[in-house]
């Protein structure tokens, strides 16, 4: 499914921040008051990792996942997660032909650019699981046949932390997959005001139009790992992982993969701001986002009220930050 444009030449990082400009402006035209939860969002894409969305229902979630699909004028189609959805359902299945006396392929939800997995944790642990490769390896397996992927392909998955009856509460490995998990939360008053007056954002998500392809966000997520990060900020990252494995509240840290994914994560913040090295301070935005979800709380600390939120905080608090000149741009 790659794209016919999908050799877009590399821009450079002047070129990414203004094209996530762009995109940011676009999807606040649909979604008001929560700029850091887009960029986040685009800073996910960009990273090349797939984004959970956990919060109350009627926040938001499925119409910041449309309003970015359509920003980047690609595709994207809707999973509604419900416990008779089926493994087939999610990456497709094959079926005979009595006319050509062959099977044929008849792909499932995943074959777009960005598929909403709508209130993922409804669905048995077995569909769940029908996501993994296609998140890991971006291409699906059916009947011993792999079919590859977009190459724009992104998961948004929702889930509603309070509603748990009925639910099937993603385990460590699938929460792994995630380079991200947001809170909407709330708008505040003066955005929620705009929203009544605007009668709803319907449609305003129908009238959205792309200010980039697909090509160009793959192309410019090529970009932000090129962004410079020095050795002084890679053993930075190196020790905020091993503080959360340390951590007395904690009973499994951050993996390996998870610091991989805060670089990641950061390189695209920095590529983002116009800058092609990084700061601190990106890997410092990008740490609860990215973190707070693959750690896993002692019983002890969860009775005590402890959030892993808090963990992040007493980690970016006590580890000691390289100090300034350590972290020069490249050359």
């Amino acid at each position: 499914m790659a794209h016919p444009d999908a050799a877009a030449p590399t821009p450079g990082v002047g070129e990414v921040a203004a094209l996530a400009a762009a995109v940011i402006g676009n999807v606040e035209r649909v979604i008001r008051g929560k700029h850091d939860v887009i960029r986040l969002s685009l800073v996910c894409l960009l990273a090349r990792g797939h984004l959970l969305i956990e919060d109350v229902p009627g926040v938001g979630k499925t119409s910041l996942a449309k309003a970015l699909a359509r920003s980047v004028g690609g595709t994207c189609r809707r999973i509604q997660f419900t416990p008779d959805l089926l493994p087939s359902d999610v990456t497709g299945v094959s079926v005979w032909n009595r006319v050509s006396g062959a099977f044929e392929f008849r792909p499932g939800g995943v074959f777009a650019d960005i598929v909403l997995a709508d209130e993922i944790n409804r669905a048995s642990p077995k569909t769940q699981s029908a996501l993994l490769e296609a998140m890991e390896e971006r291409q699906v397996t059916v009947d011993g046949t792999t079919h590859p992927l977009s190459d724009l392909f992104t998961v948004i998955a929702t889930q509603n932390p309070v509603e748990l009856e009925g639910t099937y509460p993603l385990p460590e490995a699938q929460l792994d997959r995630f380079l991200m998990r947001l809170e909407m939360g709330y708008p505040d008053p003066a955005a929620e005001a705009d929203i009544l007056a605007a009668h709803g954002h319907q449609q305003d998500l129908d009238a959205l139009r792309a200010v980039t392809t697909p090509a160009e966000l793959v192309s410019a997520a090529r970009t932000c790992r090129t962004v410079h990060i020095s050795e002084h900020l890679r053993a930075y990252v190196v020790a905020l992982a091993g503080a959360t494995r340390r951590h007395p509240d904690v009973l499994l840290g951050v993996s390996t993969r998870g610091a991989l994914a805060l670089q990641h994560a950061a390189q695209a913040l920095a590529a983002c701001a116009g800058r092609e090295f990084l700061l601190p301070d990106d890997l410092q935005q990008a740490a609860l986002p990215v973190l707070g979800h693959r750690i896993v709380l002692t019983t002890e600390a969860e009775l005590a009220g402890r959030s892993p939120a808090d963990v992040v905080g007493e980690v970016l608090r006590t580890v000691p930050v390289p100090p300034a000149g350590r972290y020069p741009a490249a050359g």
